[in-house]
């Protein structure tokens, strides 16, 4: 850290705390060559999630449209704002996992419809039905079919 007086590198760390809720470290240093103090503040750098489409676009993660997306398919259905929240964190928390800051809508839409197929089947087909751009009802049907049989298979 360069000094804002004498431009020396050398200083101490007189204290430290957090401030803006954790999201920043305020500290206070000493210049060690002029004894003059100073602050400096540090926070982690936000790289912005990206999300890769179908037609290989690139746009801006956005927990807006996650939640959107979630709250059309759960329309008049008794599934809990919570539990849609609860999904976003769950994507939220895979696309921190990854190295790459990017995330596939195909990654992101399997995500959902797994915890929506847990809360609410109607949802899920509402969700799957735009997910996997369905075309007519037979796709429709075969979908139900598929989320009737796996209901059969669990003990």
């Amino acid at each position: 850290m360069r000094c804002p007086y004498c431009s020396e590198t050398q200083d101490r760390v007189v204290d430290s705390r957090e401030s803006r809720g954790g999201a920043t470290i305020r500290r206070r240093r000493e210049c060690l060559s002029c004894n003059r103090r100073f602050t400096s503040y540090e926070q982690i750098e936000d790289i912005p999630l990206r999300v890769v489409k179908r037609d290989g676009s690139r746009d801006e993660y956005s927990r807006k449209k996650l939640l959107a997306g979630l709250y059309k398919a759960c329309e008049k259905r008794p599934v809990p704002a919570r539990k849609l929240e609860e999904v976003a964190d769950v994507v939220e928390s895979l696309i921190g996992e990854q190295e790459e800051r990017e995330l596939s809508t195909q990654q992101i839409g399997a995500v959902v419809m797994e915890r929506l197929r847990e809360l609410d089947q109607v949802a899920y087909v509402r969700f799957a039905s735009v997910y996997r751009r369905f075309e007519d009802v037979s796709e429709f049907s075969e979908e139900i079919e598929r989320l009737t049989s796996k209901r059969s298979e669990m003990p």
